[in-house]
């Protein structure tokens, strides 16, 4: 069963599930990344010109086809989980685990980052608390697993998920090599 991490942006999805897929020696799949490939285009560009119930519709698509294909770390859009279907489709075809993190702690990670247009607004640290409030509960709902992301380092991360994974018969408790 592939593996897929679910959070706000900022939280570690793409970092932690490029180490993560390294140790268990399976593909790394950024959802983002593939539906940019296939849209040709920025998500941002899509959004504006086809909105976001088209790009919610490519993006169950690519949700979908991971989930039927070899395991692997799938690293989902932080707003992933707004459409029920996505949720149903990640509890069913992965062991989705949520990289929880507080809005100050996401804060203090983005607040130099200007690639983001979520928070490219007068108040970023308020729309990070906006998003935690409608989403937390969300990516609760579909995950297997959960862990804080406050402090430790990606290692640590990563050791954390593989036991929860080994625990849960995921993966064998074989699958530790560094």
């Amino acid at each position: 069963m592939p593996g897929a991490l679910v959070g706000l942006p900022g939280s570690g999805k793409t970092a932690v599930g490029r180490r993560l897929a390294q140790r268990l020696q399976w593909a790394f799949v950024d959802s983002d990344q593939l539906i940019e490939e296939r849209i040709g285009c920025s998500i941002r560009e899509f959004f504006e010109r086809e909105g976001e119930a088209r790009f919610r519709e490519i993006e169950a698509q690519v949700i979908g086809e991971q989930g039927r294909g070899e395991p692997c770390v799938l690293s989902t859009g932080g707003g992933a989980v707004l459409r029920e279907d996505n949720r149903r489709q990640l509890r069913q075809s992965f062991h989705v685990v949520y990289l929880r993190s507080s809005p100050e702690d996401l804060y203090r990670r983005l607040r130099h980052d200007v690639k983001r247009p979520l928070l490219q607004v007068a108040d970023p640290l308020g729309r990070l608390r906006e998003l935690y409030a409608a989403r937390d509960p969300l990516y609760r709902e579909v995950a297997h697993d959960s862990v804080e992301t406050g402090r430790p380092s990606i290692q640590s991360l990563v050791d954390l998920i593989l036991g929860q994974l080994q625990g849960a018969g995921v993966v064998p408790t074989s699958a530790s090599p560094r």
